[in-house]
């Protein structure tokens, strides 16, 4: 059995020095050692590589926001898997709310991110939800198996658990 993953988006909240000292007081709060669960922080782009450094020797996952789905390119202010995994991101967060809304992610795109998330040694955290409206129609357990759906599209149950 899979074990629990504890995740904290950090959004757009910490600076590369706030990041640096949020992690070393989180590894701080876990001195006592985590057998049952794994703890994961998913800090802003630019603090990514200094908090990697502050949880070298750490238990503390890394985890980033965001990814495009291809390795390398001309994609103005993306990151790709391949970056991400150079500076000790184990998964990523993929499908935001934020992300589908108010920067017009399709389950398409999700589900392209996801498989090179995979394909690259990453973790995907898929996040699914349903807007207000569609949850006033009832139609939440449709539209999260939709992005489910896609969003696993062509992996295997291994990769896709």
């Amino acid at each position: 059995m899979r074990r629990p993953l504890l995740a904290g988006n950090w959004k757009m909240y910490k600076t590369a020095p706030e990041g640096v000292s949020l992690a070393q007081e989180i590894q701080a709060g876990l001195a006592l050692p985590l057998k049952d669960r794994d703890v994961l922080v998913a800090p802003p782009f630019t603090a990514l590589s200094a908090v990697a450094e502050a949880l070298r020797d750490s238990k503390v996952l890394l985890g980033a926001q965001n990814m495009h789905w291809e390795r390398e390119g001309a994609f103005t202010g993306e990151i790709s898997p391949a970056m991400l995994k150079h500076l000790g991101c184990s998964h990523v967060i993929l499908g935001h709310s934020e992300r589908r809304h108010i920067f017009g992610e399709s389950d398409d795109m999700i589900s392209r991110k996801t498989r090179a998330a995979v394909d690259n040694g990453l973790t995907p955290i898929v996040c699914v939800g349903e807007t207000l409206p569609e949850r006033e129609s009832n139609r939440t357990l449709e539209v999260v198996e939709r992005q489910l759906e896609r969003a696993l599209r062509g992996l295997t149950p291994d990769e896709a658990s």
